[in-house]
C-alpha cells in the first residue's frame, strides 16, 4: 500500500515510460519528465478512470493541460491584436 493511494496510477505510468525518457536527450528528458508530472494536478480525475486503460488518462490530463496553455496564448494574443 502506498502513501498517497490517489497518485498510483500516475506514479506507475510515470514509471512504465522511463526507459523513453532516458533515451531522450538531456533537455527534452527535463521538458517530458516535467509534463508528465504536471499531471499529478489531476491525479484524482486519473485514479476516477484509471482502469482498465491507465495510459488514456494521463494522455487526456495533458490534452487538457495543453488545451488550457493554448486557450491562453490565443487570449493573450486577441488582446494585443486589440
Amino acid at each position: 500500500m502506498s502513501l498517497f493511494p490517489h497518485e498510483d496510477i500516475l506514479t506507475k505510468e510515470i514509471a512504465s515510460w522511463k526507459g523513453f525518457a532516458d533515451r531522450l536527450p538531456d533537455e527534452d528528458r527535463k521538458t517530458f519528465l516535467k509534463m508528465l508530472n504536471d499531471c499529478y494536478r489531476y491525479s484524482k480525475a486519473i485514479n476516477a478512470k484509471g482502469r482498465p486503460f491507465r495510459t488514456e488518462p494521463v494522455i487526456m490530463a495533458l490534452l487538457f493541460s495543453q488545451y488550457k496553455l493554448i486557450e491562453c496564448i490565443e487570449t493573450q494574443l486577441s488582446k494585443n491584436k486589440k
